[in-house]
């Protein structure tokens, strides 16, 4: 009479572990791209928020302004703006660049320790007065705006 062992050989898990790793290769870059694109939301999402701000602020005091204070009312004698100076999670810091009584012109960066950091294709965001929508890879190229749809 013959005695069979039953359970699982050696080669048998070693090949099993193998498939796993493979797919999990080619899984967790896809995903970590998949995240990245999600979190741009965050950065576009600010900027549309200080438009409305902006154009607040312009209706009562006649000109726009590029102070931004969390903590401060917004004020027209002193200029400040009442608009946080990062986005819901931080992921990007929201600078007016330049501002008068005629517009403003706004960007969203990537916070110092960001996983945004990692976003090459749509790193900066950029949103004007006049509704003119801009982005920036990492390297500092124009992506013409197209990562405002992605």
């Amino acid at each position: 009479m013959s005695h069979r062992a039953q359970g699982v050989t050696l080669i048998e898990l070693v090949v099993v572990v193998g498939i796993v790793g493979i797919l999990a290769s080619i899984a967790f870059p896809s995903y970590r791209n998949y995240v990245l694109r999600a979190n741009r939301t965050e950065g576009r999402a600010a900027l549309l928020a200080l438009a409305t701000a902006q154009e607040k602020f312009y209706l009562q005091c006649n000109t726009y302004t590029a102070t931004l204070d969390p903590d401060a009312a917004s004020d027209c004698d002193t200029g400040k703006l009442q608009f946080p100076i990062s986005s819901e999670r931080g992921y990007y810091t929201i600078t007016v660049t330049a501002a008068d009584a005629t517009g403003w012109t706004a960007a969203a960066e990537p916070a110092g320790d960001s996983p945004q950091l990692k976003d090459v294709d749509c790193q900066r965001y950029g949103l004007t007065s006049t509704g003119a929508k801009s982005a920036r890879t990492s390297a500092d190229a124009a992506n013409n705006g197209e990562c405002w749809g992605k």
